[in-house]
């Protein structure tokens, strides 16, 4: 049950319905909350854990809201596929962003619970030098006591992704348990993210500095995109994320809503499954073309390669947001391709 050898529209609705499904049953499971207990015993169980002088309580505390707000946005969230040409694009747009002391609104979000499929998995690099797939993202909008609202943000890796070397790891020892293995769906958490809405986001926590002797550096698959976690920056899920929610918004996709076929849909009603399926693919555009009703105040002599970056604007509200400028080539059509830095102008 994966996004292998899938191709076609329909087939990535009916997968996502399948996998959906098979996660929606085992999330907040037995098995999966000893997963979830043991995942963040280390995380949330010391002495000086944030919110709680009794570290059992807040492990438990952390597992039930991941299990709750996992299980629901499994079942009634949108649902979203990242189109594999699409991938690169999230992923640099991911890797430039730093959201440290930006306000979002509740609007940032297409939906208040989701789920994202990534069948081309976006590689975590931990500063240990451990690796984890990116293949599935949950979020869900959630309020604390005193009425502040974030989203909780889950990362999840695919456990058959052959390429994943924390996952080969995981397959050997489910193969020793198949109990278990019945237990947990085809993703594993491996990660969890917060963003807040209508307060700053945060500025990264400091983090120890890393021993080379404790160091475990695990190779990567070739010809996939990595993002190495520096802890300079906003978490690499969170941003992962939110570069996904501004770039589905922007012109430059289309995001058709993708029913699956009968049998999967009535797989998903007798579930409560929602079925229906965005998959979000880059918009095919044709090149622009200029007009020649005004002068041209520059004129490039060569064509060049202009990098992807985040261009911030202020909407009809006044409130700031960003879109994504992907990495394109500037220039007139036949011109001499540039490939170092210099670019050459001709001022008229």
């Amino acid at each position: 049950m994966s996004f292998h050898h899938v191709s076609t529209l329909t087939d990535y609705a009916r997968t996502a319905v399948d996998l959906r499904i098979r996660m929606t049953e085992a999330a907040g499971g037995t098995v999966d909350r000893a997963y979830l207990q043991e995942l963040f015993a280390d995380r949330f169980a010391s002495a000086d854990a944030p919110g709680s002088d009794d570290p059992q309580a807040a492990v438990a505390s952390v597992v039930d809201a991941v299990a709750r707000s996992a299980k629901a946005a499994w079942s009634v969230g949108e649902s979203f596929v990242l189109a594999p040409a699409m991938t690169a694009i999230v992923a640099a747009a991911g890797e430039a962003l730093d959201l440290t002391g930006d306000l979002l609104t509740a609007e940032s979000a297409p939906c208040d619970h989701g789920v994202l499929f990534l069948p081309e998995a976006i590689y975590h690099r931990r500063p240990t030098g451990v690796v984890a797939a990116i293949g599935a993202i949950t979020w869900a909008s959630l309020s604390t006591v005193s009425g502040d609202r974030f989203w909780l943000i889950c990362s999840y890796s695919p456990v058959d992704d052959p390429d994943d070397p924390a996952a080969a790891a995981v397959r050997r020892d489910l193969a020793r348990n198949q109990q278990v293995r019945t237990g947990l769906g085809p993703y594993l958490l491996n990660d969890i993210a917060q963003l807040p809405v209508a307060r700053p986001v945060p500025a990264p926590p400091d983090t120890a500095p890393v021993d080379e002797h404790d160091l475990d550096w695990q190779s990567t698959p070739e010809g996939r995109y990595v993002i190495t976690d520096d802890g300079r920056r906003t978490d690499v899920v969170a941003s992962v994320l939110y570069a996904f929610w501004r770039i589905q918004a922007q012109p430059i996709t289309v995001a058709p809503k993708t029913p699956a076929d009968r049998p999967a849909r009535r797989r998903a009603q007798r579930a409560s499954i929602v079925h229906e399926t965005r998959v979000v693919m880059l918009r095919r555009t044709s090149p622009t073309v200029d007009a020649g009703d005004g002068e041209a105040k520059w004129h490039y002599r060569v064509r060049f390669f202009v990098r992807g970056h985040w261009r911030r604007l202020i909407d009809k509200q006044g409130q700031p947001y960003r879109v994504w400028v992907q990495t394109h080539i500037k220039g007139p059509d036949g011109a001499p391709l540039l490939l170092g830095e210099k670019v050459a102008v001709l001022a008229r």
